[in-house]
């Protein structure tokens, strides 16, 4: 939706390299986690899929979970790298590198389209659409 902050389905499919990064920095448990998840600029995520996500690294063998017990109050399990999720963080280093360049484009195109347009006199960008829907390959020649 046009003026609202990215969240939710946005950064969701997110989560794991995230959680991988924060825990590749320094091992913790579920909430301090999601503590620095929002430090990192990912606000308001669920706890409830912070945990789904943190149980499927675990299962994909990326994590794993020891009981601390030293701090009052009650166990609380604190997640740790394994090598497998090392490698992971490095594939989907890798990925979000390619997906910054892609968005960079994006966003790059944008910025010159939004110039252009607003050298244009009214109603030129809407003759152009129409003139490339007559004509598809003149989209190939901008």
């Amino acid at each position: 939706m046009p003026g609202r902050d990215i969240h939710g389905s946005e950064l969701r499919s997110l989560l794991p390299p995230f959680l991988l990064l924060l825990i590749f920095e320094r091992p913790g448990h579920g909430y301090e986690l999601i503590d620095r998840l929002a430090a990192l600029g990912v606000p308001d995520v669920e706890p409830g899929h912070v945990y789904r996500v943190l149980r499927a690294l675990e299962r994909d063998r990326s994590l794993v979970s020891v009981w601390e017990t030293r701090d009052p109050g009650p166990a609380r399990r604190r997640y740790e790298l394994t090598d497998k999720g090392r490698g992971e963080l490095q594939s989907w280093t890798a990925r979000l590198t390619r997906l910054d360049q892609v968005i960079g484009a994006c966003l790059q195109r944008w910025a010159q389209a939004h110039a252009a347009s607003r050298d244009e006199p009214p109603g030129a960008q809407e003759r152009k659409h129409r003139s490339y829907a007559a004509d598809p390959c003149a989209v190939s020649r901008l």
